[in-house]
């Protein structure tokens, strides 16, 4: 059985520290790191990939929130209901469409302000380190006690323990374990993040092996994203929105699933030329005239 750790936030004199936001913040550094060795090598500017996401992570913070209070709106608000919960983004809930949807209108206009037009060759430098960035995110439902699945006896079975904070009383989530286990689930938290690291693999093979532009290693992560995201939501046991008896994100993941491919077989084949990826000028402030193809990033 795989424990689950008996708190997720500690008390650092008036300042809570939450295992949740800090694998975010991890995800994120991850991932702006990642994506910018990825963007030079393709030929773009150093500090580029640094300047958009000070645009595309308050805009995937938000658009994370607005799609989770959209289709769990049932947890805010109605009787018996704190609506003032829905800002309280630090205890977790966060939907990846649309944090990935305002994320890129974010990105869109970062990348915009710094005359910068090659949106297609930015998402496929950053859609791996996306990806890996969503699973190290998922450690944070795993100290959160949250998201888990139906209850399992598997050898890998996750042990959701009570736990008790004085100010909210008995919980799942919130305060620190009593020990007591109240159920062993499938760990889809787990399950997640392990077919994130295998995605984030994967782009990178086919990154090297094929000279894939325009979007399209991008919209490759959203399919191969969607499609494993559809099995984890089948076995998901805590309440959710319900459409024609599925679960939303089951649904929402085959619609994105089927639109990310017809993009990826539509788009223009081939990869920007390295100039493109640059603004007008940055070649003049030696920014080299030629970038060698991604080998190994």
């Amino acid at each position: 059985m795989i424990p689950s750790p008996p708190q997720g936030v500690w008390e650092i004199g008036p300042f809570p520290l939450r295992a949740y936001a800090l694998w975010i913040i991890l995800g994120v550094v991850v991932a702006i790191w990642w994506g910018e060795k990825r963007w030079v090598a393709r030929g773009g500017r150093a500090g580029v990939v640094l300047d958009t996401a000070l645009w595309a992570v308050p805009f995937g913070l938000i658009g994370g929130r607005i799609y989770h209070v959209a289709t769990d709106w049932y947890r805010y608000f109605g009787e018996g209901k704190d609506p003032v919960g829905a800002l309280r983004i630090w205890d977790g809930g966060l939907g990846i469409w649309g944090a990935v949807a305002f994320g890129a209108l974010g990105a869109y206009i970062g990348l915009r302000r710094q005359g910068i037009r090659a949106f297609g060759a930015f998402g496929d430098s950053v859609a791996p380190g996306i990806v890996l960035a969503q699973g190290i995110g998922r450690l944070g439902n795993y100290f959160n006690q949250e998201l888990y699945g139906r209850e399992t006896d598997v050898p890998w079975a996750l042990e959701i323990y009570q736990r008790y904070d004085q100010a909210y009383g008995y919980s799942e989530t919130i305060g620190r374990s009593t020990g007591q286990v109240l159920a062993t689930v499938h760990p889809t938290f787990l399950y997640e993040l392990v077919w994130n690291v295998l995605v984030a693999i994967a782009l990178v093979l086919i990154d090297r092996r094929v000279r894939i532009g325009h979007g399209r290693l991008f919209a490759l992560y959203v399919a191969l994203y969607c499609f494993g995201r559809f099995w984890v939501e089948l076995l998901r046991a805590d309440s959710a929105t319900q459409v024609f008896g599925l679960r939303i994100n089951t649904i929402v993941s085959v619609v994105v699933m089927v639109a990310a491919l017809v993009y990826v077989w539509r788009a223009e084949r081939g990869r920007e030329d390295p100039s493109q990826l640059r603004a007008a000028g940055d070649a003049a402030d030696g920014a080299p005239e030629d970038a060698p193809p991604l080998v190994g990033r």
